[in-house]
């Protein structure tokens, strides 16, 4: 094979982005606030303050034979704001009736719909609100009530990140709380991939730019790990060779996720088989489809790459977005605000730039992989199905793919399948332990085992994303979204890299426990709910193989499969006790 040409990969964007000021202030930006949301059947009634119990019962009698009800919001109400609530029924006609006949009572001052209102995370990032239209349009803020990226590496294949202080480059103000993890320069061949030229930190904060620090803007999994991986040069273009070699160098190093926003107009197998080679160690390969306005460049083309095209505020495609039946997903690319480097990265020259492009659009997708990726899901084609399955539909596949990036729906949506799902395989454990029981003594339940099964299989604290406490919490978070998720799970808080063993997510942690404790007969229970929660939890990986086990999905489930048969055998021995 004669050797590798120096073929310059297009920089995706990055002509696009180089002929508007880097200051411009985002286009279009518009009220993004969430379609408010109202309690079904429900009316909040404003009495006058004179109505006491007696008026309060005629008021009743006006809706009862409706089928309607009326009473105090709280035993302070009649004390206080004289608040009621008018309920009906699911008819919605019932109410309507009840609402007339209560309008013009002279003891009802309003009556107005039951809104619900949510605790509402907003970063104090001061250009968030002003110029990221962008993180709210692919809704960041309800994603940041499930997580941040915690554990996860992503690698930024590009022109370098600023992340180092050396020599005469600097780590950029707005990343200072921004963990790098490893990376490499192969366009100089040093271990700092520094960035000369400025689209590889604006691509990179987008991902996980600090956040909630009062300084610039906000990134989308701002607890995620950065990769920077620099392939292209100062002038915005890179060798096939290096491109190639940086995808092995990331699947290598621990990355779960490869944002790509370069690419060329034609395939070559070496950069090919370097996709392969990432994909077979587990990695989503996300990859900016291309500026050219026609067909999709690669290595976005290539089968298995998630490829992403740009829209604008308005959530229509940019003109520049290549288009074809390879583009898996679209995200905002237009107006995109991120804080990046001036001056070839010296002399400690930053602004926040706002560019166009592809290039903008991909570092979303895989900012949204990030955030689903820290919930444990790791599997390559299960965070491509989590993303496109909840994207926002458009008519054209071929210029919107699976549709508008909904990170928020993605996030929430995977959080509550598999609490659900981890749930109800308790309940079924528990059951099948009972009938076994059953024939010997009887189960000893505890609400010890419950809460054991509970902190093995679905997390203490699964519900917490619902109060909208979880971004504000600051350094108590880790801890809290500790106790959002299960045991076994817990060792992605270290790294996906060890979590993809599952050395906690088996019967290890529990044939541990007991070995030490089972002589202490007040904690059988206890040990046998944490079995059967174990056991849960590697049912609902063994059923979704959402987990990117390094043997593979056959000998992942293999693995669950006898993980499980263990767990159910130490659960009986928990729980059975004859009564004494």
């Amino acid at each position: 094979m004669p050797s590798l040409p120096r073929i310059a990969l297009l920089l995706s964007a990055f002509v696009a982005a180089s002929t508007m000021s880097p200051l411009a202030s985002a286009q279009g930006a518009e009220d993004l606030s969430e379609e408010t949301e109202a309690v079904p059947s429900e009316y909040v009634v404003d009495l006058k303050d004179d109505v006491d119990g007696a008026a309060l019962e005629g008021l009743r009698a006006k809706v009862r034979d409706l089928g309607a009800t009326l009473d105090w919001n709280s035993t302070s109400s009649p004390e206080g704001d004289h608040l009621a609530l008018l309920r009906g029924t699911e008819d919605r006609s019932v109410l309507a009736r009840a609402i007339e006949r209560l309008r013009g009572d002279a003891h009802v001052e309003a009556l107005e719909e039951s809104l619900v209102f949510r605790a509402s995370f907003v970063p104090n990032d001061p250009l968030y609100k002003e110029k990221q239209w962008h993180l709210a349009r692919v809704g960041a803020e309800r994603a940041w009530d499930y997580g941040c990226g915690h554990g996860v590496t992503v690698a930024v294949i590009d022109t370098g990140v600023a992340c180092f202080d050396k020599g005469p480059f600097t780590r950029g103000t707005d990343l200072q709380g921004t963990r790098c993890k490893g990376g490499y320069n192969f366009v100089h061949d040093v271990d700092e991939a520094y960035d000369d030229q400025g689209h590889g930190t604006h691509v990179a904060g987008t991902i996980a730019q600090t956040t909630n620090n009062e300084r610039g803007v906000a990134g989308l999994a701002h607890c995620a790990n950065l990769m920077p991986v620099k392939v292209l040069n100062k002038n915005g273009w890179g060798t096939l060779a290096d491109v190639a070699e940086g995808i092995r160098y990331a699947a290598d190093h621990g990355a779960q996720i490869i944002n790509l926003s370069l690419g060329g107009p034609r395939p070559a197998s070496v950069l090919e088989k370097a996709v392969r080679y990432a994909e077979r160690k587990g990695v989503l390969i996300v990859a900016a489809a291309g500026n050219s306005g026609r067909s999709v460049g690669y290595p976005a083309a290539y089968p298995g790459v998630l490829a992403v095209s740009a829209t604008d505020s308005g959530d229509r495609i940019a003109w520049f977005s290549s288009r074809g039946p390879q583009v898996g997903i679209a995200a905002p690319g237009v107006s995109v605000t991120q804080q990046t480097i001036c001056d070839g990265g010296k002399n400690k020259c930053e602004l926040f730039g706002t560019f166009n492009g592809t290039s903008m659009a991909s570092p979303h997708v895989a900012g949204a992989a990030a955030l689903v990726a820290g919930l444990g899901v790791s599997s390559p084609d299960a965070l491509r199905s989590a993303l496109t399955g909840t994207a926002a539909a458009k008519d054209d596949a071929k210029l919107y793919g699976a549709g508008l990036l909904d990170a928020g729906n993605a996030v929430l949506r995977t959080h509550w399948a598999r609490a659900l799902e981890r749930a109800l395989a308790i309940v079924a454990f528990f059951a099948l332990v009972a009938m076994r029981v059953r024939k010997r003594g009887w189960l000893f339940l505890t609400p010890g085992a419950v809460v054991a099964s509970l902190v093995a299989g679905v997390g203490l604290l699964p519900f917490l994303p619902l109060l909208g406490v979880l971004p504000t919490l600051g350094e108590a978070r880790p801890l809290a979204e500790l106790l959002m998720r299960p045991f076994g799970e817990w060792d992605l808080f270290v790294g996906h890299s060890l979590h993809r063993w599952l050395l906690l997510a088996s019967a290890g942690p529990a044939l541990l426990g007991y070995a030490v404790f089972f002589g202490v007969r007040s904690l059988r229970p206890v040990l046998g709910g944490f079995a059967v929660g174990a056991a849960a939890l590697l049912a609902q990986t063994a059923l979704m193989a959402d987990v990117a086990f390094p043997m593979g999905t056959f000998l992942l489930r293999v693995f669950a499969v006898a993980n499980i048969a263990v767990l159910l055998w130490l659960a009986r021995l928990g729980l059975d006790r004859k009564p004494t």
